[in-house]
């Protein structure tokens, strides 16, 4: 029950909130499928969660009924459960941006149109401080201000000043070929390098400036360094592609020990006009995932950091399936 009714909510993607204030609930984005947004919700059921973004015209409410215990109605049916607190961003994660610009002008994201600030190291650490002990892991993104290399080289001194908190670190960022070794050298205990899309011809389309090989490069780098199950790549579902090219390129990352993370699209960007996809087609790509990552040995229940730990934007096969 609780992947089709996943899949149904990340289709919607929006809720509004009812009954007893839920503030202290409510997380806000910098980057990602929330950034610029109002802020999102974790609803979570017999410990399976889904992020949902807040809207006044959301098609999903949840009632929040105190205490963190809510009710999630959703095309006539009901549903008891829980919202989670976020530490920074997501539950039991420091999930922060390092930098809220972007140099880049991918289509499908938000961060060019509306750039933040780049966050310094001393206020990253006391961001960090202010959710700790109650946190789990530590995980850094960034957008690039002004080259991938300087990008580098700060969120390097980053990562060298969080180490102090004794936590696993994930960390995803546009790389080049050595990126993953100074990052494993740094302490980093996991990586995401970012395909986005299924296949090369819609990543041109999609990501004018930058090269998918590169993070493909860096990704197969990474997995004799990090391990098998602790080196991602986000792909997002819903650009274009069809079922087969999907399955493709989900089973090129399986083959190379890289867990992909199918992130159903959430319009924004450029592509605010698009629609997320239907369920029934993300809960067809799950079972693909499900059935690649058995066959390549792969279990994203490993995962210590970032999306495949987190699980609230994504229907991810062995912790949603």
């Amino acid at each position: 029950m609780w992947a089709e009714l996943k899949a149904r909510l990340l289709n919607a993607g929006t809720a509004y909130i009812t009954g007893v204030s839920a503030d202290e609930y409510i997380a806000r984005s910098r980057a990602g499928p929330g950034a610029g947004k109002a802020g999102s919700i974790f609803f979570s059921m017999d410990g399976r969660r889904v992020r949902l973004t807040l809207s006044d015209t959301g098609f999903v409410e949840i009632q929040h009924t105190g205490n963190g215990q809510a009710l999630l109605r959703y095309e006539g049916e009901e549903y008891s459960g829980i919202l989670e607190k976020p530490g920074l961003h997501c539950p039991r994660q420091a999930y922060l941006t390092i930098t809220g610009s972007c140099i880049f002008q991918c289509r499908y994201c938000n961060v060019w149109k509306s750039p933040g600030p780049r966050r310094s190291i001393d206020e990253i650490e006391e961001m960090v401080t202010s959710v700790f002990p109650d946190i789990d892991a530590i995980s850094l993104t960034s957008g690039v201000l002004t080259d991938i290399h300087e990008e580098e080289r700060y969120t390097l001194e980053v990562v060298r000043r969080l180490q102090k908190f004794h936590l696993p670190i994930g960390v995803s960022i546009y790389p080049d070929p050595e990126t993953p070794r100074r990052l494993k050298d740094a302490g980093v205990s996991e990586v995401k390098f970012n395909l986005e899309t299924a296949t090369s011809q819609l990543f041109s389309i999609m990501c004018p400036g930058l090269v998918r090989d590169d993070a493909l490069t860096a990704l197969r780098a990474a997995v004799p360094l990090f391990g098998r199950n602790h080196v991602f790549s986000n792909i997002i579902l819903g650009l274009g592609e069809t079922d087969e090219e999907m399955t493709a390129c989900i089973e090129q990352l399986c083959q190379d020990g890289i867990l992909p993370v199918i992130r159903p699209l959430t319009p924004g960007g450029d592509l605010i006009d698009l629609h997320a996809p239907l369920p029934d087609r993300i809960i067809r790509i799950a079972r693909i995932h499900e059935e690649m990552l058995r066959e390549y040995d792969l279990d994203p229940n490993a995962a210590l950091t970032m999306c495949p730990s987190c699980t609230g934007c994504d229907l991810i096969p062995g912790r949603d399936t």
